[in-house]
C-alpha cells in the first residue's frame, strides 16, 4: 500500500498532463482531488496498521524495485512507513487535500488548458513530496527532493507571461541547485564514510561510533547536508528566494509554505537525527542559523505592505524556530510545530487568497480595511490562525512553539531563548499588523480599479472585472478548507499536550523510535526532578503568553487604535524602516557581489572576449584568409582565351627573359 500513497497523485498528473485539455474544468479538478483524497485514505489506512504495531516495531517497508546493484554500491528503491514519515505523508495528503479543493475555486477563471495544467503540477508536486518523506535511503529521498524542486519552477513561474513570475521560478530554481550541491557532497561523503546510503543503516553506524569531540568527518557530512537543507527550507543564506515564490498562484503559495518543499529540510534532519545528534558543532551552527533566521524574517516581516509577503517572512520566520529546536536537539519538537505550523499556515494563506479573491487581486494591505463585515467567515478563521501562530494559549500553535523554547532554555541555550522569544514577540505583532489593517478599520481607498496594478496577468482579467464591483466571501468550496483548518489550528496542539498541563506529550512519544538509535536520545538535557521541570515549563508558557498577549497588544495600538503612531515611529527612525522595507538590502547585495560579477565576466569575458573575438574571431579570420585568397585567384578565371593567350604570351617572355639575362 505504501507505493499507491505517492502513485495516486502521479496518475493525476498524468490524466490531467495529458488529456486535461480535452476535460471540462469540472472533470480536471476531479481527477486532482481525487487522487489526493485517495492518497489521503491509503495513508490514513497505512497509519493505522503501524500504530497497531508495537511501539519498538512501528516500521512498514516495501521494496518496489532494485535502482542501482554496482559494485559496493546497492540501491533499492525501497519505501519505508515509520512514526515520522506516518506524520508527514498524513500532513502532506491532508492539508494538500484542502489546498486542492481550495483551488477548484480560486482557478475557476483560468482558461480550461491553463486549469488542467495548474493540477497536473500540483498533484506532481505532492506526489514528489511523498516520495521524499517515505524513501528508506537518501537516493529514493533525492528524487523527491530535485522533484519538488522542479515543481516549485513550475508553479512559482506558472503565469509565465509575466515576467516577475518567470523571474521568480528562475530565482527559486537556482537559488536550490545552489543549496543542493553542498547536499550531493553530503550524501557522497556519506557513503563513503559509512559505505551505504541507508538510513538505518547509517544511524547503527553513527551510533556505534560515538558523538565527535571536534570537528570531523560526520560534522562535514552533517554540515553540508544542512547546506541544503537552507536552500529547501529558506534559512540564511538561502532564504531569498522564498518572498519571491509569492508571484505564482495563493495556494501555490499554501502548499509551498505548509505542506511541501520548505518541511523538506527539516524533515531531513530528523530523518537523520541520530548522525546529527553525534555532530554537535553542527547542531550548534544549526541553532544559531535557525534563530538568526527567524528574527531576521520577523523584522522585515513588520513593514512589508503585501500580504501575501508578510506571510512569507512569517514562514521563513516559523522555519527558523524548527531549525532552533533541531540544533539543541529537541528533534520531536521541532516536527511538531512543523505539523501544527502545517494547519494555520495553510490557513492564513489560504485567507488572504480569500481576501485577495474578494478584492480583485488586491494584495497592498494599505488599500484594505473594513472586511470584517463583508467576509465573516474569511475574518474569523484567518483571526483563529493569526492567534494560533502567534501563541495564544489553548491553540495549536502555543504548544508547538512553548515546547522549542522550553527545550531551548532547559538545554542551557539561554541567549537563544531570549531571541526566540523576541521574535515571537514580533510575530504577534505583524500578524495581528494584518487582521487590524484588512479586516477592522476602515477601507483606505476603493478598490474597484485594483485589478489596473494587479499582479495576476492578462488573462485574469475578465475575472478581475466581474468580482471588482462587491466584495464576496469565500465560495463554498473556498469555505470548506478554511473551516477545515480552523478546527486543525485550534485542535492539533493537544496530541502534543505537555505534562505540565495534564498530559503526557503523546506526539514525542510516538516519534520517539524515529530518532532513537543505540544510545541516543532524541531530546536535549533537561532537570530530572518532574516537579521542578513542570514549574519551569509552566514559567516559561507564563511568559510566552505575556509576550504574545503582549504583541497583539502593541499591534492594537500601533494599527488600530492609534495609527499615526506607527507613521511617526517610521518618520523618526526612516534608516532603519528603509533598511527592513528593501529587506537589509540582501537582495541588492548578492546582485551586486555574486549576479552582475558573473554575468559582467559572463558577458563581457567569455562572450566578447573570449567567445565573440578569439574564437569566433579565429573562426572568422581563416574563412576571410581563404575567402580573399580565392577573390586573388578568381581573377585569374576570367572565361576570356585572349586574357589565357595574353598570359601565356606574358609567361613565355618571362621565361626567355630569365634565360637570356642569365
Amino acid at each position: 500500500m505504501l507505493l499507491l500513497i505517492p502513485l495516486l497523485p502521479l496518475v493525476g498528473f498524468l490524466l490531467n498532463a495529458s488529456f486535461g485539455r480535452r476535460v471540462s474544468k469540472p472533470a480536471a479538478g476531479a481527477i486532482a482531488c481525487g487522487a489526493m483524497i485517495a492518497s489521503f485514505l491509503v495513508s490514513l489506512v497505512s497509519v493505522f496498521r503501524l500504530i497497531a504495531l508495537p511501539a519498538d516495531a512501528r516500521a512498514i517497508a516495501q521494496q518496489v524495485f532494485t535502482w542501482i546493484s554496482s559494485g559496493d554500491l546497492a540501491v533499492a528503491f525501497t519505501l519505508r512507513l515509520d512514526p515520522l514519515s506516518a506524520v508527514m505523508i498524513l500532513v502532506v495528503t491532508g492539508i494538500g487535500s484542502l489546498i486542492h479543493i481550495y483551488s477548484t475555486a480560486y482557478m475557476h477563471e483560468e482558461r480550461d488548458a491553463e486549469y488542467a495544467r495548474y493540477f497536473s503540477y500540483l498533484n506532481l508536486f505532492a506526489a514528489f513530496m511523498l516520495v521524499l518523506v517515505l524513501g528508506s535511503n537518501f537516493l529514493v529521498l533525492f528524487v523527491g527532493w530535485e522533484g519538488v524542486g522542479l515543481c516549485s519552477y513550475l508553479l512559482i513561474g506558472f503565469w509565465y507571461e509575466k515576467k516577475s513570475a518567470s523571474d521568480a521560478g528562475k530565482k527559486a530554481f537556482i537559488v536550490n541547485r545552489i543549496g543542493d550541491f553542498g547536499f550531493i557532497l553530503g550524501v557522497l561523503l556519506a557513503f563513503v564514510h559509512f559505505g551505504t546510503l541507508d538510513f538505518q543503516e547509517i544511524a547503527r553506524s553513527s551510533a556505534a561510533l560515538g558523538p565527535e569531540a571536534a570537528f570531523g568527518t560526520m560534522s562535514l557530512i552533517t554540515l553540508l547536508l544542512f547546506v541544503g537543507a537552507t536552500g529547501k527550507s529558506a534559512q540564511i543564506p538561502l532564504y531569498v528566494w522564498l518572498p519571491d515564490a509569492m508571484e505564482g498562484p495563493t495556494p501555490v503559495s499554501a502548499l509551498i509554505h505548509a505542506a511541501t518543499m520548505v518541511t523538506a529540510g527539516v524533515y531531513m534532519i530528523g530523518r537523520n537525527a541520530v548522525l546529527f545528534s553525534h555532530a554537535p558543532q553542527t547542531l550548534t551552527i544549526i541553532a544559531v542559523v535557525g534563530v538568526a533566521t527567524a528574527l531576521l524574517a520577523g523584522t522585515i516581516g513588520l513593514v512589508q505592505n503585501d500580504i501575501k509577503r508578510v506571510l512569507a517572512y512569517s514562514t521563513v520566520s516559523q522555519l527558523g524556530y524548527m531549525f532552533l529546536a533541531m540544533g539543541v536537539g529537541a528533534y520531536a519538537a521541532g516536527i511538531f510545530h512543523l505539523y501544527t505550523h502545517a494547519f494555520f499556515k495553510a490557513l492564513l494563506f489560504l485567507g488572504s487568497g480569500a481576501v485577495i479573491h474578494a478584492l480583485a487581486g488586491e494584495q497592498d494591505l494599505r488599500r484594505m480595511g473594513g472586511l470584517k463585515k463583508d467576509l465573516p467567515i474569511t475574518y474569523w478563521t484567518f483571526l483563529i490562525g493569526a492567534l494560533a501562530i502567534s501563541g495564544v494559549p489553548l491553540l495549536s500553535g502555543f504548544f508547538s512553539k512553548d515546547e522549542i523554547l522550553y527545550r531551548t532554555y532547559a538545554s542551557g541555550h539561554t541567549l537563544l531563548w531570549i531571541v526566540g522569544l523576541l521574535t515571537s514577540l514580533l510575530t504577534a505583532i505583524y500578524m495581528f499588523r494584518i487582521v487590524f489593517l484588512a479586516f477592522h478599520g476602515h477601507r483606505a481607498e476603493p478598490f474597484a480599479d485594483a485589478q489596473d496594478r494587479h499582479a495576476r496577468p492578462p488573462q485574469s482579467g475578465s475575472h478581475e472585472a466581474a468580482h471588482a464591483a462587491h466584495l464576496h466571501d469565500a465560495p463554498p468550496a473556498m469555505a470548506i478548507a478554511l473551516v477545515v483548518l480552523a478546527v486543525g489550528s485550534v485542535a492539533a496542539g493537544y496530541v502534543g499536550l505537555p505534562q505540565a498541563l495534564g498530559g503526557s506529550n503523546r506526539f514525542e512519544k510516538f516519534l520517539e523510535p524515529s530518532f532513537t538509535a543505540a544510545d541516543v536520545r532524541s531530546t536535549p538535557d533537561v532537570p530530572d526532578d518532574g516537579a521542578a521541570t513542570e514549574g519551569l515549563e509552566l514559567g516559561l508558557m507564563a511568559v510566552s503568553t505575556l509576550v504574545a498577549v503582549g504583541g497583539i497588544g502593541l499591534a492594537f495600538f500601533f494599527f488600530l487604535a492609534n495609527p499615526r503612531a506607527s507613521d511617526r515611529v517610521a518618520s523618526q527612525f526612516p534608516g532603519l524602516h528603509r533598511v527592513l522595507m528593501h529587506k537589509y538590502y540582501v537582495d541588492e547585495i548578492y546582485d551586486a557581489a555574486i549576479v552582475q560579477p558573473i554575468r559582467i565576466v559572463s558577458e563581457d569575458g567569455l562572450w566578447k572576449g573570449l567567445d565573440v573575438r578569439v574564437i569566433d574571431g579565429a573562426v572568422n579570420d581563416v574563412a576571410g584568409t581563404v575567402g580573399g585568397a580565392s577573390a586573388l585567384l578568381r581573377r585569374l578565371q576570367t572565361g576570356s582565351v585572349r586574357a589565357y593567350a595574353a598570359s601565356l604570351f606574358l609567361g613565355v617572355v618571362l621565361i626567355l627573359g630569365y634565360y637570356l639575362w642569365r
